[in-house]
Parts: structure tokens; sequence; C-alpha cells
């Protein structure tokens, strides 16, 4: 996101005095998903059978709607006027958010929400929300009915022999027009879950027994929709109306991002995931507080939870994960109680873990040292990677005035210092899986590779054009160096890889080009806005797009990215995630270049010899002789858009895709390199290789920053 700051795609700049801490986003944001809704069919009771849905609209949705429409008219990018045409993308999107592979509505559903559509715009500037109400309780009832429906279906017999494919793309398909046309969508739709789950060997569950669970678990999910959460889904469907990162975040999905920017909580250390009704143990924080007990597991399923030593156990089989979640969190010193039931079977167990603060270290800038070829006197080159999956900043630390707020430029002046003292040879930076984060911590740590000069420029909605410059003197590290990129790369990370490219500082390596996020967010605290009182209560935050970012030498990413200088083919750089798949995504456009002086680390007669050195090596490499097949399938999938339902065909195709994961997971275990920073796997090994010959072609000459 992008704001004061830069970040995963979201936030942005200006409001001074109502930006959260001065944050400014630049990043991919977290996407809100979740609407489905109603058609022929008369209502039935089988729509109340879970829990009591949402009435009617409440007075702070009211006031959270004035406020955000009224931060939209004024300060975003587009200056676009709330009217017919932000409705009828709203409607189209929260619509699309509920039933993305349109399983639930009717198209008669569809047809009586657009004779309302007009009506949006007029609706959110008087904070009037009951049209997201309604369509969720339709949605609702359509999803009651298609339990109904799976029931039925489950109990006939399956043709598993037909030549027949379940469309993947909703595009291509319409709503269904009668019970008859959906009810034949879902018995393909089913008939594909069963192929997967009959094609997975772990799977020891009749197939059909789990498929029941799993629909009929997720419609009580539904029903246990909270109006913040509709709230959230309904205003982020009219906030990307206007650009795809500008979203409404509820008070919930606040504090789950202030944690990721400080990468720390109070809680017991383990990541959870909903699978079939069941919260399950995804992955145990090392060093937390459940790891340093040894008894939660990963796979466990917890089944109930109960607070203190003799609270009472809440079962919490088919609760929403939002919701177990904030049963298990607490104050760091306070004891919960798990009602656990292993992995490895057996029966269900109690167990207390007394909540602490969690370091969320593997999502924190790491960094590790190899020794790879060799130079002329025989020893080897040590070569420094250093993982770095967000621009995270503790902005509430920060504020208060922390001297140790956690910080990745600070984080990775730590481990480039250890670095020098080792002397290290060169420095690859793998951004591959960073979608951005505070604009300012990509503006800090860029400047910890150059002097001094012009990071990025940024554009207002008035069309005023400034520039943010790293101002501190020196350099952390002076010598060679590789970004690593792919299509999730994004906003703060091209930011820094643009600069990296604009000053010749360094190489880019990795997919064709970056994500294309050029544009800039802030994060607007909407408690203060309502409530003009200390300690407001949480109301959420606006994450709205601001400004548009440029490189130093004046290009926008917006759209297109930073091109590689090496590009190495990969699966991601063929997959619809980058900002142009995006919808009404902000134009491509360009502003005068800053002045800067450029270093001398790259030329391109440098870059046409790695190019052809690498392609050498990869023309004689198996390992990324099976990669381009396996993007010629992906690809050739994601044109047909559609899957077999003949298992026969079903498994052929599913039996060649293990077969290269096993060698992939046979290669894996035999790599070397401590896994838990940078696999070592064929694509970062040729990484590795670009990097050498960029320390041969660049001789002695190590200190390249030194060379303007």
């Amino acid at each position: 996101m992008l704001g004061s700051d830069v970040n995963q795609p979201r936030p942005t700049s200006s409001l001074r005095n109502w930006i959260l801490a001065g944050l400014l986003l630049v990043g991919l944001g977290l996407v809100v998903s979740g609407f489905i809704a109603s058609g022929p069919a008369p209502t039935t009771a089988a729509e109340n059978r879970f829990v009591e849905e949402l009435s009617a609209p409440r007075t702070t949705d009211r006031n959270v709607t004035k406020v955000v429409n009224a931060f939209m008219k004024r300060d975003h990018l587009s200056q676009h006027p709330l009217d017919d045409e932000i409705a009828r993308r709203a409607l189209t999107l929260f619509i699309k958010s509920l039933d993305t592979q349109k399983l639930y509505f009717y198209q008669t559903d569809i047809d009586e929400f657009a004779k309302s559509r007009d009506q949006i715009d007029d609706q959110v500037s008087t904070g009037d929300i009951s049209i997201a109400y309604t369509i969720f309780q339709r949605l609702l009832k359509r999803v009651d009915e298609r339990v109904d429906m799976i029931d039925a279906l489950l109990q006939e017999n399956v043709d598993f022999t037909t030549d027949e494919v379940l469309v993947t793309d909703p595009d291509k398909v319409n709503y269904p027009r009668t019970p008859d046309e959906a009810k034949d969508r879902w018995r393909k739709r089913l008939k594909y879950d069963m192929l997967v789950l009959r094609a997975d060997k772990e799977n020891k569950e009749d197939v059909k027994v789990r498929l029941k669970r799993r629909y009929t678990s997720f419609a009580r999910r539904m029903h246990q929709t909270d109006a913040d959460e509709l709230l959230e889904m309904y205003l982020t469907a009219v906030t990307m109306s206007y650009d795809p990162h500008t979203t409404y975040m509820s008070p919930n999905s606040f504090e789950n991002f202030k944690i990721m920017m400080r990468l720390n909580l109070d809680g017991i250390g383990a990541q959870l995931q909903s699978i079939d009704g069941y919260c399950v143990v995804s992955k145990v924080i090392p060093g937390g507080a459940a790891d340093k007990s040894g008894q939660l597991k990963e796979e466990d399923k917890i089944v109930s939870v109960g607070q203190g030593a003799e609270g009472e156990m809440i079962d919490v089989i088919d609760t929403k994960l939002n919701d177990v979640v904030d049963m298990i969190r607490g104050r760091a010193g306070t004891i919960v109680r798990l009602g656990v039931l292993p992995a490895t079977g057996g029966e269900t167990k109690v167990i207390n873990i007394t909540r602490a603060k969690i370091e969320l270290t593997d999502d924190s800038a790491r960094g590790v040292i190899f020794e790879e070829g060799k130079k002329e006197d025989g020893s080897p080159f040590k070569i420094g990677v250093i993982d770095l999956p967000s621009f995270y900043s503790d902005m509430e630390g920060n504020r208060a005035g922390d001297v140790d707020f956690k910080s990745s430029t600070r984080d990775v002046k730590r481990i480039l210092n250890d670095f020098n003292a080792k002397g290290v040879d060169a420095l690859i930076l793998d951004l591959r899986r960073n979608g951005g984060g505070s604009l300012s911590e990509a503006i800090s740590l860029t400047g910890l590779f150059i002097d001094v000069g012009p990071v990025v420029q940024v554009k207002d909605p008035d069309g005023r054009v400034d520039h943010h410059d790293d101002v501190d003197a020196g350099m952390t590290w002076k010598g060679p160096m590789v970004v690593v990129t792919s299509k999730f790369s994004a906003s703060a990370s091209e930011i820094l890889a643009g600069a990296i490219q604009d000053y010749k500082r360094g190489l880019v390596v990795g997919d064709t080009s970056t994500h294309g996020k050029g544009t800039v967010q802030s994060l607007l605290d909407l408690g203060p806005q309502v409530f003009r009182v200390n300690n407001p209560p949480n109301l959420g935050a606006l994450k709205i797009t601001m400004q548009q970012f440029y490189r130093p030498n004046g290009d926008s990413t917006q759209l297109r990215g930073v091109l590689a200088d090496v590009v190495l083919p990969s699966i991601t750089d063929h997959m619809d995630v980058s900002e142009a798949d995006l919808d009404y995504a902000i134009a491509f456009d360009k502003v005068p270049s800053a002045k800067f002086q450029p270093y001398s680390a790259v030329n391109p007669d440098m870059i046409s010899a790695l190019r052809a050195d690498s392609a050498k090596r990869r023309q004689a490499s198996e390992d990324f002789s099976k990669l381009l097949r396996n993007i010629d399938r992906y690809v050739e999938q994601k044109t047909k858009k559609e899957v077999p339902l003949s298992e026969k065909v079903f498994q052929a195709q599913r039996e060649e895709l293990d077969a290269d994961k096993e060698e992939e997971k046979t290669f894996e275990q035999q790599a070397n390199g401590p896994k838990e920073v940078v696999k070592r796997d064929f694509y970062f090994n040729e990484v590795m290789a670009v990097t050498l010959d960029y320390l041969r072609l660049l001789g002695q000459n190590k200190t390249v920053a030194q060379a303007r």
C-alpha cells in the first residue's frame, strides 16, 4: 500500500491532520470477497435454519458511509464524482464478490437488483446501505436452497465416465434462469469436487459425506456474517469502483492490518485456516507460546475454546474463522484453553496455553550467506541473500516515540552491516512475494543503496508533482546487487526496483515485469472523524488512493511495472494477477525526470551478455525444460478455462502434474541452504548464476556505488 508510506496494494497521501500516523501506503491490498443472491423459488423455512440473519443497517453504518463518501469526493486521485457510472460499477463488484462463480443467484435476482442500480449513488451520499442488506438476505436464501439441492444431488449416483467439462471462467457463463439450470451447474461442480477428493490419496473420508459437511458449514458461516463485515464488503465494492486499491477496512480488518505492519501480536502464535467447518492449525509460529508449550501441532483441529483456567468451553466447529481467532487472541499473560482433535488421531484433548507477545519473524526481513563459485585465488564468492516479504513499519510504535519500533529498513540495515562485516561480495534482494507496504519505508530502504537523491516522485489530484529524496549521505551497501522480482512484486517493491534500475545501481532479475501498481494510498482512521472525542471507538479505516507515483526518470510503474533486465521463465509471469488485469485501474502516464546522478554498475553490453549466458544455461537445463512444459500446460488450461469431468481424463492430467511435483519435492529435499530464508531450487540457482556472472563482468570494481 502507499501513503505517507508505501505498502501492499492499498492507502495514499494528504490530509495530514487525518492520516493515521501520516501513513502512506504503496502495495497490493487485501481483497474483500464474499456474496451470493435470490431467484424464482418462493421463500421457505430453509433460509432461517442456521442463525438469525442480518436485519437492517445500523446508525453506525450510516455515519461511516457518509464519512467515506466525503473523503472519496474530496481526496480520491481520479476526482471522479459519485454518479450513476460508479453506482453501476459498485453493484457489479458487490454481486461478483458474493457469487464469484455464478452458483447462487438466479438471473431474475440480478435483474431485480439492477432496477435499483442508479439509486445507489444517491443512497450512498446519504449513508443509506439498505440495498446491501436486501442483496445479502437474498444471498442467504439462495445459499440455503443450494444446500438442499446439494443434499439431493449427493444422494444420486455419479457417472465418472461421461465426457463433459466444467467451465471455470464465470465470464463465459450466465446466471442460471431456472432451478433446473442451477441444479445442472451444481451437479458438475460437485462432480469436480468429488474428482479432486478421490484423487487425494490422503483423504480417507467418504467424499460425499465430506462435501455435505463442507457446504453445510459454508452456509452456517455465511449466516454468521455480521454487520461490520457486510459494511466492509459493500463499501469496498463502492470504493473499488474508483480504483482497485481503495478499500474500506472493518474494525477487525483494521486491527489485523496494524498487526501485519508491526509484525507482532498478543496470542498463542499459530496460524489458522478454516477447512470444511473445522478450525485447522496451518502453522505453529517458531518461538511463540504454542510452540514453547509443545502441545499444539500443525493440522490439529481446534474444536472448542475456553477463557482462563476454568472458563466454559465453547464449541467452535462451523464457527466463522475470524470469531475463533478473536476468542483465541488475548492479553499476554492470560490463559486460553483449547479443545484439540489431534492430527494424528485419537480423542479430543484440552490444552492450556498462556498467551504471549508473538513476533512474526517469518514476515520480517531475513538474511543468509552462501558460498558460491570460485574467485581467481580459488576461494568462493560470498553471496548475501535477503528475503524481504513487505515494507513494514510499526506505525503505532513510531507515533508513540518507541526508539526500537519495528521497521523493515532497520532490519535490512542490520543484515547489511552483518554482510559487510563478513566480507560478502554481492547482494541478492528477493522481492518476489513482496506486495508493498509503507512509502516512507520504501524511500528509506532504497536509501541504503544510494548516496543521496530522488527515490520516487508523486503527483497529487491537482497535478502538483513532488519528489521524495534519500537525504542521508552515504550507503550501507556499496557492493553489487541483484533485485529479484515477480508479478507479485508491487508498489513499494516497484519503487525500490525502479530506483535501482534508474540509478544503474544494480540488476533486476525475474518475471518480465512487476505487478504494475503505481498509486499511493493514505490510511484514514475513521473513528476520530465520526466521534471528536478522546479514545474514539474503532470504526475501521479507509485506504484511499490519493497520489500516483513515478520513478526518478519520470516513468510510471502503473500498468507497466518495472521490466526485468534478465527475464527468467515462471508460471507467475503468465498469471492474470497484474494491475492491468484489475477492474477500473488508474491510467498510465509520465512526468518529467527528476535530477539525479546515476552510477555505472550496469550498462547495455553487460545486460546483453548476462541474458545470453543465462539463456545457454536454461537451454541445457532439464529443470527449466520441465518448467517450460508446465507453463505451456498452464497457458493451455487457462485458455480453455474448463476442466474435464471424465475421471480417466482428469486423472491423466493430474498424474502428469503430480510427476513433476514429486521431482520438485525430491530436488528440494536434496537442495543445499537454509530453506527458512530461501528455497534453493533450480530457479534460484539460476539467479545465483546470473549474480556470479555479474560479479565476473564487474571485475575488480566491487564497490560499484562509488563509480558514477
